[in-house]
């Protein structure tokens, strides 16, 4: 096909823009640089869309709101938060959850603003690239690409791992199960992007549906409606005490256990931004993201903040099953340890399988998000050009290929010794990767809303407009930062400062060179510079994505029930 060219000389309309020299009478897109301009560029991108395929908006309103309010639940929230809780206490555990909970959601508020503006595919770094430094793309980029297929390794170990909790299953290496789920979420990546999301949808309903069943169980048992009829009230916040000391004594023990905390969940939080990632393959993305990322705050209030709740009020943070270092699954669940306190059978197997389909919906979403941002580092000429390619169907195949094959490295965790250390600095690596993210999207915002008023746009005329900014993404960006700097306080104090460990330092800390190493590293090899808000790039594609939004046509519902299905889908 024969790209076509358009003279900017013949094309004097101005649309009014502060900064704009011409308009594209055929697209409506303005070009600032006074020179030809290819069709390709005009829509961005779409000259390698002619060579190599593009993604396709194959995600309905059902998998993006579905994915939003359960797509990147993991084992942090059914298993994960037990050592969070053990370390620190009830009441610690809930302010944690609900303070970082505040911060996501501010940064969610940021992130959604741009992704409605713009709905790309692994839209991040190039929101970085873009309106901040064409260096901080890359930064976050890839620092988001391994972040992704590192918890993708995590996910399925700890998916491997809770299979063993069923006896039959325990005689099996656990490589056979590694490999099985490596191969599940592949199938399900691969082939289109449908599947992808039908997976998803399946998988965040079975997650849905079993934490608000915990939840009403949590209610009952506390109120002593369990078999053993004992009421518990908030006889654990008494006894041993809503707030442990953690790596100090009296005062400062208890904070330190409450920061202890926000570490934790931060990592719980981790892939909360994916349905910005899925926004370049949603349909009616101005209609659908903004819907996903407000059921973003309704996630973690009931699933992180009441969740975190019921199970102060079920569990002793001195249980000894909670303790043990020989749990395996759905034993090392503080959920289950309550069930099994209060009496109740069969429901641990339950929650087992709610668990591993957890674990297994969680690597399925980040092997998609990293695929997603290879393929963005590849629009950005960051990466190499043939992870461009895509398939009929719309699925970049080698940038699912190449994060796939990352995850040969669950391997190492069923070694001894070495290997294991080594996987496991893998999985403190991600931590710190999702909070460089988040910190670079509170960054990219600040530079859009900037760009939007060195632009003369209004942002009352946005489709999603977020609240309380600029103030909301420094807050975020301010309490993410603290994070990054002190999350490794304990290797400073208590017993640990007393037997100083070079590995849990750098368990820590390795994570901030790393992105900073990608950053100084691009920046000097490509001499870039900070972008302007004025010279920000925020309309190249914009108004091909804005065509797009006559073609979704609006659906009406018949009857009551349709009625609350479109309410929640």
């Amino acid at each position: 096909m024969e790209k076509e060219s358009y003279d900017v000389a013949a094309m004097p309309e101005y649309n009014g823009h502060a900064n704009a020299q011409y308009v594209d009478p055929a697209t409506g897109i303005e070009n600032k640089s006074g020179r030809i301009l290819e069709a390709g560029e005009l829509y961005g991108n779409l000259e390698e869309a002619e060579e190599y395929g593009y993604v396709t908006r194959g995600l309905k309103s059902r998998h993006i709101q579905f994915i939003a309010l359960g797509g990147t639940i993991g084992t942090g929230l059914f298993l994960g938060i037990g050592s969070a809780f053990q370390t620190s206490g009830p009441l610690s555990v809930l302010l944690g959850y609900t303070f970082t909970g505040v911060a996501v959601f501010a940064m969610m508020q940021c992130l959604g603003e741009m992704a409605t503006w713009l709905p790309l595919p692994g839209s991040i770094p190039q929101f970085c690239a873009r309106y901040c430094d064409d260096a901080m793309g890359f930064a976050v980029g890839w620092n988001n690409w391994y972040a992704s297929a590192i918890t993708l390794c995590a996910e399925i170990s700890a998916a491997s791992i809770v299979i063993q909790y069923w006896n039959g299953a325990a005689g099996i290496n656990v490589a056979v199960w590694i490999s099985l789920i490596i191969v599940l979420v592949v199938c399900l990546n691969i082939f289109a992007i449908a599947i992808y999301g039908e997976a998803e949808f399946v998988f965040a309903s079975v997650k849905i549906i079993t934490i608000v069943g915990l939840l009403i169980m949590a209610f009952i048992v506390d109120l002593g409606g369990g078999p053993n009829h004992d009421r518990l009230g908030f006889r654990f916040w008494k006894h041993p005490g809503a707030m442990r000391e953690y790596a100090s004594t009296g005062d400062t023990g208890r904070f330190l256990g409450l920061f202890n905390v926000l570490v934790n969940a931060a990592f719980s939080y981790g892939g909360v931004e994916l349905v910005a990632v899925a926004a370049g393959e949603a349909e009616n993305p101005r209609k659908n993201i903004p819907k996903a990322v407000r059921r973003v705050f309704w996630r973690i209030l009931f699933f992180y903040v009441l969740g975190s709740l019921a199970i102060g009020v079920l569990v002793s943070s001195e249980d000894p099953s909670l303790l043990s270092k020989t749990g395996v699954g759905a034993a090392k669940s503080p959920w289950v340890i309550g069930i099994q306190n209060a009496g109740i059978p069969i429901l641990p197997s339950i929650i087992n399988a709610v668990i591993l389909t957890s674990a297994s919906s969680s690597a399925n979403a980040f092997l998609y998000t990293g695929s997603r941002y290879l393929f963005a580092l590849a629009q950005n000429k960051q990466a190499p050009r043939f992870l461009l390619r895509c398939s009929k169907a719309g699925v970049p195949y080698w940038c699912v290929a190449i994060t796939a094959a990352i995850a040969g490295l669950t391997y190492l965790s069923v070694g001894s010794g070495g290997a294991q250390t080594a996987f496991s600095w893998f999985q403190n690596l991600t931590t710190i990767a999702s909070l460089f993210t988040w910190c670079s999207i509170c960054i990219a915002y600040l530079q859009f809303y900037k760009a939007l008023r060195a632009q003369g746009i209004d942002r009352n005329t946005l489709v999603f407009k977020s609240h309380f900014q600029p103030y909301t993404a420094w807050f975020a960006l301010i309490y993410f930062a603290m994070i990054i700097i002190f999350n490794g306080f304990d290797v400073f104090v208590g017993e640990h400062h007393q037997n100083w460990n070079v590995t849990d330092f750098l368990a820590a800390y390795i994570g901030i060179p790393i992105y900073f190493l990608l950053y100084a590293f691009w920046k000097i090899f490509k001499r870039t510079s900070w972008i302007s808000p004025a010279n920000a790039d925020i309309t190249t594609g914009k108004a091909a994505l804005d065509a797009e939004d006559g073609q979704w046509p609006e659906e009406k519902p018949r009857n009551f029930i349709e009625a609350i299905w479109f309410w929640i889908a």
